[in-house]
């Protein structure tokens, strides 16, 4: 399991920072696929919460997409890059948007997404969220500047 080899490591067994595979990473695939195992997830492990690579691009914009806000909260307090671009989406702003996860929305407005950053398919958080008609966070989009 992904997130073993974040929270268990033993100093020089594993470099957890390994890229490769559709998640990119450990922590990446860990914050898809195994998000309540991550609590015990310390950054000092040598686990690098803003590593590119993968179908998401980060950790962050993962945890974003499956609407995990622990994970969220967890990986920007670990010193996760609130305006990381890449992967699927773009940036971790526009794969909320898309996603419709307003609280995911708000928390990263807060801790400083650029409302406007350009990228990913969608172009934009703002047109991301009209591709499905999340209204709510067009509205909260716009109320911050989009």
């Amino acid at each position: 399991m992904a997130s073993n080899l974040l929270v268990n490591r033993k100093e020089d067994v594993v470099n957890v920072n390994t890229q490769g595979g559709r998640y990119g990473n450990a922590l990446q695939a860990a914050a898809e696929k195994e998000p309540n195992r991550l609590c015990g997830f310390s950054s000092s492990r040598g686990a690098d919460v803003n590593a590119q690579g993968g179908f998401y691009g980060n950790a962050l914009q993962a945890a974003a997409a499956k609407g995990i806000e622990p994970v969220v909260r967890l990986l920007l307090e670990r010193g996760a890059d609130v305006n990381a671009k890449g992967g699927r989406y773009g940036s971790a702003l526009q794969a909320a948007a898309f996603e419709g996860t307003e609280p995911i929305v708000r928390l990263l407005l807060e801790r400083g997404a650029d409302v406007n950053a350009q990228g990913g398919p969608y172009g934009n958080a703002l047109r991301a969220a009209k591709r499905l008609r999340h209204e709510s966070i067009v509205q909260l989009l716009l109320t911050h500047g989009a």
